[in-house]
Formats: structure tokens, C-alpha cells, sequence
């Protein structure tokens, strides 16, 4: 037990009773943005309610539309108040929460984005007020929220980590919904493409001859897909839609476009999956006499890497407060979605726990959608909050813990290297 183990204690309560008593205006928070669902880059109102949150909030510097226009970053420094770029850091802790805040096509918030920003928000105002109240802490501390856009489609945080958002950071801390509580799940580096076979129109029926046939391409761009999976590891992924296969039965189809995702479990597999892949998009056109794009996304996402410092720790306060923590095999071992929070953790040390949140609705269903925006979701909402508030407060107030967070930080990213290399 670190040195401080009373203070320790005393704290963590506090910071329990101080988001128990913000619960109204979070739950109001998490409405809002529920209730107005934006896609991708396009959070305009979701971005302005939390810069809106934040501002009124005593004590917090706000900086809307930062590195992106639906982007924002709020901060407090404890003692002073000095930004922490602007002065010695040397002795200083910056902590870190974010928010997501994007909807999906459809269905609205199915992922509980809504939620999430509730749990950075309330996390990083709990901590907050605890900590302008303690005199005796080891370290000068900083609090800072990120408003993270565009998770399910195009990878904000990668756009924001190229800005540089990320850069001051010690330690950074997010949760997601899910039907479960775990303090890990694995995700999977991802890569989006889009392919687009150009032929020529034909009268269908008459002059087949004279036509070149974009959406024969496509099948076979399909089926080549289709059989690549054979010689693929068996925890290699990719899955993908013909998006347009032309415009009428008698009129050879001159465009034809699909999209597909490729998962690989380690950013060092994606690219050999990709050079797999792309052998099979430009087959079809050489087969057909097509001509080819490949457009691969900006932003490829990167797995997570794991600090277990931090998902025990997690998984400990996390007890305390009543969580129970799924043991299932079948749900730890399961390599499923992507997120741009994978790319945050090879930059800065971070945890991505899962938390129930009273449904055992699937994330990305209209069910979800309703049980993300219900009153029963907040216990569990803030619950979570508590847990990663508590986790703060550990590597805060116990400089031996933080240091253990950063050495395994270090050493799995030279173990990813080592593997990258090989």
C-alpha cells in the first residue's frame, strides 16, 4: 500500500460523493446528446452542450473546435492554475478523460456515445473537486478532458494524436458500454478501403462484346476475398459490401464499388493483410479489363496495448463499488470492433474498460440505442465513472504506481516494436 494509504481511502469516498452529487446535470448532459444524434465530424451540437458543460463549471479552461471543428479540450490545474504547457512539468500529472459523442447511421446513439461523455465528464469533475480541496498531494496535478469526434467512422483521435492533442498527457482514460463489465476487451487494428472498378457501357443484349463490366470486377474482387479467407489466420478478419453494381439489366455496368474492413489482432498483421487483400482487388481488373482504384482509408486504427497496472487497479475499485466482472472465456477471448482509442494507447498509457449498463441489449442495435438512453443506465454510467475517478486517485497519490504504469507502457511497446521488426 502506497505511502498516504489513509488519505487514499478518504478521497476516493469524496470523489464517490462528489459525482453522486452532479448526477442531475450529467444525466442532463447525456439526454442532450442522446437526443440530437450526429454523425461523424458533423457533431456540432453534441461539441457546444459539452464546451457549454465544461464553461460553467468554475474553474476549467475551455478551448472549443480543438485541432477539429467538433473537437474540444477542457483543463484544470490544480494550485495556480497555470496552463501545464506554460510552466516546469516536471513534478506535474496530467490525467486525462475522453469523450466520444458521435451517433451511427440510423439507429442513433447504439453505441452509447452519450454515455461515454458521461462518464469522461463526470470522472474528470468528481476528481476535480476533490482534488482543489486536498493540500496534500505528492505531485501538482492536471485534469484534462478531450472531446474525441468521428469514433465510428474515420478515426478522430488518430486526427487529433497527428495534431499533437495528446501530447502532454501522463495517463488517459475513457469507458464504453457494453453488456458487461470488463476491465478489458480485445479490439482489433483495422483498416477501411474502398475499391472502384471503371469499365465501359454496353447495350446489355445487343453489343456485349463492346462493353467492359465493372461489376463482373466486383464479384470477382468478391469471391477472390471470399477464397483468400481460406489461407488467412484464423484471427484475421475482413468483411465488406458491393456499395453500387450498376443501374440497369440491360446496360452493362461501366462502375462497380466495394468497401471492405481488414482486422488483424496486432497493428504489425495489418499489413500483410492488406498486401493480401490488394492482390485480389487488382485480379478482377486485370480478369476483366477494368481499370482500378484503391483508395485505403487516412487512418488505419490501432489495437489496443494493454497496461494491466491500470486494468487492475480499475477492476479493484471497481469492486468496491459493486461491479461484476464478466469471467466468461467466450467474451474475454472474442476479438471483435475496433476503436481509434488503440492508437491513443501506443502514445500514452490508458485503459478502455467495458461497463454494464442495466441491458443485455448488443451495442449497435436500436435496442441499444433505447437502453442507452434510459433513466436505468445512469447508476451504471456513474458507477463507472467512480471506478476510473478512484483509479486517478491511485496514480495520483501513489508515484510508485504511476511509475509501474509507464514502465509497462515502455516495455510493450518494444515488445510491439520487436514483433513489427520480425
Amino acid at each position: 500500500m502506497c505511502e498516504g494509504a489513509e488519505l487514499l481511502q478518504e478521497l476516493k469516498h469524496r470523489v464517490s460523493c462528489c459525482i453522486d452529487e452532479a448526477k442531475a446535470k450529467l444525466h442532463s448532459l447525456s439526454t442532450d446528446i442522446w437526443s440530437c444524434p450526429e454523425l461523424a465530424y458533423q457533431e456540432r451540437k453534441s461539441h457546444d452542450r459539452l464546451v457549454e458543460f465544461f464553461s460553467q463549471e468554475q474553474g476549467w479552461k475551455v478551448d472549443g473546435h480543438f485541432t477539429l471543428d467538433t473537437a474540444f479540450r477542457a483543463s484544470w490545474t490544480a494550485a495556480g492554475g497555470e496552463p501545464v504547457d506554460t510552466v516546469d512539468t516536471v513534478d506535474t500529472v496530467n490525467v486525462g478523460f475522453l469523450c466520444e459523442y458521435d451517433a451511427l447511421p440510423g439507429i442513433g446513439h447504439g453505441c452509447g456515445h452519450n454515455l461515454i461523455s458521461e462518464v469522461g465528464a463526470a470522472a474528470a469533475v468528481g476528481l476535480k473537486a476533490v482534488l482543489e480541496n486536498t493540500a496534500r498531494l505528492p505531485v501538482r496535478v492536471q485534469v484534462t478532458v478531450l472531446g474525441t469526434p468521428a469514433e465510428e467512422d474515420g478515426g478522430g483521435k488518430i486526427d487529433m494524436l497527428r495534431e499533437g492533442a495528446f501530447h502532454d498527457l501522463d495517463v488517459v482514460f475513457m469507458a464504453h458500454p457494453s453488456k458487461e463489465d470488463a476491465v478489458y476487451l480485445p479490439c482489433v487494428a483495422e483498416h477501411d478501403v474502398i475499391i472502384k472498378y471503371h469499365g465501359e457501357a454496353s447495350h446489355a443484349s445487343a453489343y456485349p462484346w463492346k462493353g467492359v463490366n465493372a461489376l463482373d470486377a466486383a464479384v470477382l474482387c468478391y469471391n477472390n476475398l471470399s477464397v483468400l479467407r481460406q489461407q488467412m489466420k484464423p484471427d484475421w478478419r475482413l468483411h465488406g459490401v458491393i456499395k453500387h453494381g450498376g443501374v440497369k439489366p440491360n446496360i452493362i455496368p461501366a462502375y462497380s464499388e466495394l468497401e471492405y474492413y481488414l482486422r488483424t489482432p496486432s497493428r504489425s498483421e495489418l499489413p500483410v493483410l492488406e498486401a493480401k487483400a490488394e492482390r485480389c482487388f487488382r485480379s478482377a481488373a486485370v480478369a476483366t479489363g477494368c481499370e482500378v482504384e484503391v483508395e485505403f482509408a487516412r487512418n488505419t486504427f490501432d489495437n489496443i496495448l494493454r497496461n494491466t497496472t491500470l486494468e487492475e487497479l480499475y477492476e479493484k475499485n471497481g469492486k468496491t463499488l459493486g461491479m461484476d466482472f464478466t469471467t466468461d472465456e467466450d467474451v474475454l477471448k472474442n476479438e471483435s470492433g475496433s476503436t481509434d482509442f488503440g492508437n491513443v494507447t501506443f502514445v500514452v498509457p490508458g485503459i478502455h474498460p467495458y461497463f454494464y449498463i442495466g441491458s443485455n441489449a448488443l451495442n449497435h442495435t436500436e435496442e441499444y440505442t433505447v437502453a442507452a438512453g434510459d433513466d436505468a443506465a445512469q447508476f451504471f454510467t456513474l458507477r463507472s465513472a467512480k471506478a476510473l475517478a478512484m483509479t486517478a486517485l491511485d496514480v495520483l497519490l501513489c508515484p510508485e504506481l504511476l511509475q509501474r504504469v509507464k514502465q509497462e507502457f515502455t516495455e510493450a511497446k518494444r515488445k510491439e516494436h520487436t514483433h513489427n521488426s520480425l
